[in-house]
């Protein structure tokens, strides 16, 4: 057991795994959402169109968190708009804006020689360098967007599943969809200038993915995906201390391994019954 146990021995793996577990919170919360309402692809979008403000802020030395949020929303504000024409799908706009906005982001940071913003840890983060302020937002985050997701939960269920009848029933789909997009712009925020763009969007949709096949419940969706996203960091540190990879990115991967583990789970599942039954007739 040593060599599980060795890598929490040294405080900056502590510290980066009490960041894992507050944004795999996090993630579990508003990850469980973007999985129900198909939203992958606008979350991808907005975790990395967010390079753009968060370019603008470091040139401005303002805090990249505020330009991480205005660029965000900004990208949520966007597809909404653009989503209400008749002849653009909403996949359209997403794409559109992803790809305009990550463009003008690079062009900031290649165009600035003395840029303060690494693309790497952009994209990667540095989960093993969490400070104790560092922790302390994620747990403020955590707490607006449990409350919001307590608040709001019953607008967020119709919602997902019957847009038209949430509509008929006077329970505002166009509020409940805006709360979810602010309970993911804060979700992506607070967490990629600690763990990186590629390790959020990896915690938001591969726990949440991997538990859905399984929970026929929201509340055992998101507990599911939190238990799922907490294991994924502690095996992430443990491989990445011993093999010597990049912490985020290996949490990231496992957190889609599993994915594919429970789908491959899920389909064994499925197919034995009809296995047993074809061999019975036998």
């Amino acid at each position: 057991m040593d060599w599980l146990l060795d890598p929490f021995q040294v405080s900056f793996v502590r510290q980066a795994l009490w960041a894992g577990i507050l944004v795999s919170l996090l993630c579990a919360l508003a990850g469980t959402w973007v999985v129900l309402r198909g939203m992958a692809f606008l979350g991808d979008a907005m975790s990395h169109g967010m390079l753009l403000g968060v370019a603008l802020a470091s040139l401005a030395g303002v805090n990249v968190l505020i330009g991480g949020l205005l660029s965000a929303g900004g990208m949520a504000l966007g597809v909404s708009v653009l989503s209400r024409s008749p002849r653009l799908s909403q996949d359209t706009s997403i794409g559109l804006l992803f790809a305009g906005m990550l463009s003008l982001g690079v062009i900031v940071v290649s165009h600035s020689q003395s840029f303060a913003v690494d693309l790497t840890a952009f994209l990667f983060g540095d989960v093993l360098a969490v400070r104790g302020q560092d922790l302390a937002g994620l747990g403020l985050a955590l707490a607006v967007t449990a409350a919001t997701a307590v608040l709001g939960h019953r607008l967020f269920v119709a919602l997902a599943f019957d847009a038209r009848k949430a509509h008929t029933l006077g329970l505002r789909p166009r509020l409940a969809h805006v709360l979810l997009l602010g309970v993911v712009t804060v979700a992506i925020v607070a967490s990629f200038h600690i763990v990186g763009t590629l390790l959020v969007f990896g915690l938001l949709i591969g726990p949440p993915a991997a538990a859905a096949l399984w929970a026929r419940h929201v509340p055992m969706i998101m507990l599911g995906a939190a238990l799922l996203g907490i294991a994924s960091t502690v095996a992430g540190l443990v491989v990445s201390w011993h093999a010597g990879t990049a912490a985020g990115a290996t949490i990231a991967a496992v957190a889609v391994a599993l994915f594919f583990l429970s789908a491959l789970a899920d389909l064994l599942r499925r197919r034995l019954p009809t296995t047993a039954g074809k061999d019975i007739e036998k």
